[in-house]
């Protein structure tokens, strides 16, 4: 509920990155209500050897809310991790005020065409690394193999933990502060 003629702001923030990065289990682990989510089981279109154990897969978004304050609402998307569904990425950032960029130590590359995208239309992001228990890989290491900036925060998390998905959003609000102060 909000005050007596107080306007409510909706901010969005899409979660971007390569298949079984985490972005449907951030989404759900940090939304206030009940996320929503198209996710599929895989079928045969994807090589079951990258991620032998993971059974489903995104085809269209993930969504979910937090109320940040009484006059300020963020709505996260999900964007589909699968090459097939990238169609989809550019309809979904538009309008977003910045992104997130889950990165898996174990394939690291697949979180390239992310950041050239965001790099083509613009849209500050942060990238997060979920912890899946892969290969340990340096911060220098995954900035030199993204072609990172120094300025672009990286923080590691894990996407099944509340309190670490929290974490990531505040680097990102804090992220878009200050590209914000920078450009005014």
């Amino acid at each position: 509920m909000t005050r007596a003629g107080a306007q409510l702001s909706a901010t969005k923030i899409v979660v971007v990155g390569g298949h079984g990065t985490g972005r449907t289990t951030m989404v759900r682990s940090v939304s206030e209500i009940r996320s929503l989510h198209t996710e599929e089981t895989i079928t045969g279109a994807l090589p079951a050897v990258s991620f032998p154990t993971k059974t489903a897969t995104t085809v269209a978004l993930d969504f979910g809310r937090i109320t940040l304050d009484e006059e300020t609402v963020l709505y996260l998307f999900g964007t589909p991790g699968q090459e097939r569904f990238r169609f989809l990425w550019d309809r979904l950032l538009k309008g977003t005020i910045g992104a997130v960029v889950l990165v898996d130590t174990r394939a690291v590359d697949d979180a390239r065409f992310a950041v050239e995208l965001l790099g083509h239309h613009g849209t500050p992001y942060i990238v997060a690394v979920n912890d899946f228990g892969g290969p340990f890989r340096s911060e220098d290491e995954i900035r030199g193999e993204l072609g990172l900036p120094d300025r672009v925060p990286l923080v590691e998390f894990d996407a099944r933990d509340h309190s670490s998905s929290k974490f990531v959003l505040i680097a990102l609000m804090e992220h878009l502060h200050t590209v914000s102060a920078s450009t005014s």
